[in-house]
């Protein structure tokens, strides 16, 4: 690669949504500037971008689901519906002056680390980059899951995922089926149910639903809060700490039966019939699957025009779906409200160490590292929403901003320190993965009775941070050099050619 033709930054960050950009704020507000945010969409807005389907909405309250240095005082709703979080990325973009970093319409193909330069090379849609460090904010939510369903590709009307909602369909007077019943699911079924001919749900599993209880903000409330905005940052601290005190149910499984009975309240009052009321309640405990919350979802299945089918597919044909009791269910559309691939952040497959060992294949089905951030034997990268940093009971853009510090202090020790790179001990990691282990067990997540994209093929606990939001605020505070290895700086060429065996690797 010719160094002198190709563009170099000292930080790339993959990706234009909630993780990325609270990095790209937190790298500039310590004084990082020489960086890039590269994404293969042509706007901002990540998963509030890509997800347009009818009825999205976030499922965290307003004021908490934004960034803490970029307060939102004109929120319409408690709970944000998807055109306001997109507007509002695209706002962020340009209040910190972000798009003259953006390179959009380009999507990273692969990464590899070039021990011998000691930076990052970056294949992308439009041609190399190198950087010294990169942080990965692809998000967990970005790769749909397309179920293996046998004859899915032979259905001769229109189908499609819910992330990849196809706007040129008219799904009224039609008949739909709907596969899945996710976080999604929930809020596109009655959205689209008074409008279809007929619906039906395929269930596979039943989710927890507790009530929503969303309203308008109204015109004083915002108005004071953009005269006052003290009166907003409290307002945003009252509900910080109210969810934060759910985390112990989440420890004690026991106490979770209180808001089950809540959940299972709300279903016997918004679903009259005993036997779909059955067909609808869960079999595990709630909390060990992602909790979501509606007013309108369970109604919308007692339509007329709606029916539940939890008899499982046996396959799809050219004109409908086939249950496995035999019965064929014609329909005129498909939609797949079947959720996103988890297991290892998109992109990781093509993360490639200094030996060709992609990140994916070093962590052998089960995803490790330091800080949910940071793997051992990568050396400068960083992953937003990486393992364990979802949450169960609080917002995780808090997660992510405590992302955003440990990488904006790591940045800045290498920089001060005249150091080519960074990376986590295998000690530190394993130290680290031991603790969330031990945290995970006995809690709702590992505990529970079920199955959940939250753990792995052996049931250990992946993707949830199992402590406190402020605890792990706490670790992610600033940067432990003992905790990892630095890779001096090369040496300069000399006149004569001398061989080197490479960069010398020590604790910090």
């Amino acid at each position: 690669m010719n160094s002198s033709t190709v563009p170099h930054d000292q930080v790339a960050i993959v990706g234009a949504g909630f993780g990325a950009i609270a990095a790209a704020i937190r790298l500039r507000q310590a004084g990082v500037e020489d960086f890039v945010m590269i994404d293969r969409a042509d706007e901002v807005g990540g998963v509030w971008r890509d997800n347009s389907y009818p009825g999205a909405a976030v499922d965290v309250k307003s004021h908490l689901y934004s960034l803490s240095s970029a307060p939102n005082p004109d929120w319409h709703n408690v709970f944000a519906r998807r055109g306001e979080l997109y507007a509002y990325l695209r706002d962020v973009a340009d209040r910190f002056d972000l798009r003259r970093r953006l390179v959009l319409g380009c999507e990273v193909e692969e990464m590899r680390w070039d021990g011998e330069e000691q930076r990052w090379e970056l294949d992308t849609a439009a041609g190399p980059r190198t950087a010294q460090h990169v942080v990965v904010a692809t998000g967990v939510l970005a790769e749909p899951v397309v179920p293996d369903l046998p004859g899915l590709e032979n259905f001769e009307g229109p189908r499609f995922h819910s992330a990849r909602w196809d706007h040129g369909v008219d799904l009224a007077g039609k008949r739909v089926a709907v596969i899945g019943t996710g976080a999604s699911a929930v809020q596109f079924v009655p959205a689209i149910a008074p409008t279809v001919a007929h619906l039906t749900l395929f269930q596979r599993t039943p989710p927890w639903i507790m009530p929503r209880h969303d309203h308008e903000i109204s015109a004083r409330t915002r108005r004071m809060f953009r005269a006052l905005p003290f009166t907003q940052r409290l307002t945003r601290a009252a509900i910080y700490l109210r969810f934060e005190w759910m985390i112990v149910a989440f420890w004690h499984p026991r106490l979770m039966r209180i808001a089950e009975q809540a959940a299972r309240r709300h279903l016997r009052q918004q679903v009259p019939d005993p036997e779909l009321r059955r067909r609808l309640t869960p079999d595990y405990s709630l909390g060990c699957k992602r909790i979501l919350l509606s007013d309108d979802y369970l109604p919308s299945l007692t339509r007329p025009n709606v029916s539940v089918n939890t008899d499982g597919i046996a396959e799809v044909t050219a004109r409908g779906v086939l249950d496995r009791t035999g019965v064929e269910h014609e329909v005129d559309a498909i939609v797949l409200g079947t959720g996103f691939r988890t297991m290892g952040l998109p992109l990781t497959d093509r993360i490639h160490d200094a030996a060709g060992v992609s990140m994916r294949e070093s962590w052998g089905g089960r995803p490790t590292s330091y800080l949910g951030t940071a793997v051992a034997g990568y050396p400068n990268c960083f992953l937003m929403h990486g393992p364990n940093i979802g949450t169960g009971h609080n917002s995780v853009l808090h997660m992510f901003e405590s992302q955003a510090n440990y990488i904006a202090a790591a940045v800045t020790y290498a920089r001060d320190h005249g150091l080519a790179a960074v990376q986590p001990t295998r000690a530190a990691q394993d130290t680290y993965s031991a603790e969330i282990e031990a945290m995970s067990d006995g809690t709702v997540w590992t505990a529970g009775g079920c199955q959940s994209w939250y753990l792995d093929e052996q049931g250990r606990n992946v993707n949830i941070w199992p402590g406190t939001t402020f605890g792990f605020r706490r670790r992610t505070r600033s940067f432990d050099p003992a905790a990892h290895l630095v890779h001096r700086p090369l040496p300069k060429p000399a006149a004569v050619h001398v061989s080197v065996a490479g960069p010398i690797e020590e604790p910090a």
